[in-house]
């Protein structure tokens, strides 16, 4: 990862310093994630058949958080992001399920950040949620791989 850095200094203090802006509103921000994500896909819903939403948005609110707080030293969390991938394949996730999600979470924080959200705001999201999903996708395909 450090051989092809996606996120400069600028943008990692750009997405911890917009992030402090959401997470006073997380609650509503994760329920607007979930809305979005389930209209940009309904069948994404049967992924969720049987979980407990509410305590599924506080896992997202936490995880993202997690990620944000580590972007300066994020060689440090890419064994736990691709566990993260690996796991989400036996929840059904699939490959372009990734595309949905960050096209929910840019939507969801321009939505919340309202005056806040800028175009260099959302080139520093979309290169961040990028490399998180790049990362677990590839943890994904491993794990297939190795299943197989």
């Amino acid at each position: 990862m450090n051989n092809d850095p996606k996120l400069s200094y600028e943008q990692i203090e750009l997405v911890k310093q917009t992030w402090a802006k959401v997470v006073p509103i997380a609650e509503i921000a994760s329920e607007l994630f979930y809305q979005r994500l389930f209209h940009i896909n309904p069948e994404l819903k049967l992924l969720f058949d049987g979980v407990d939403l509410p305590s599924q948005r506080s896992k997202l609110i936490k995880a993202i958080n997690t990620v944000v707080m580590s972007l300066d030293h994020i060689d440090t969390m890419i064994p736990m992001i691709s566990d993260l991938g690996k796991r989400h394949v036996n929840y059904g996730v699939e490959e372009q399920h990734y595309q949905q999600v960050g096209e929910a979470l840019l939507w969801t924080l321009k939505t919340g950040l309202k005056n806040a959200w800028s175009e260099e705001v959302k080139i520093a999201w979309t290169n961040a949620y990028q490399l998180l999903a790049e990362v677990m996708v590839n943890g994904a395909r491993e794990y297939t791989l190795n299943a197989a």
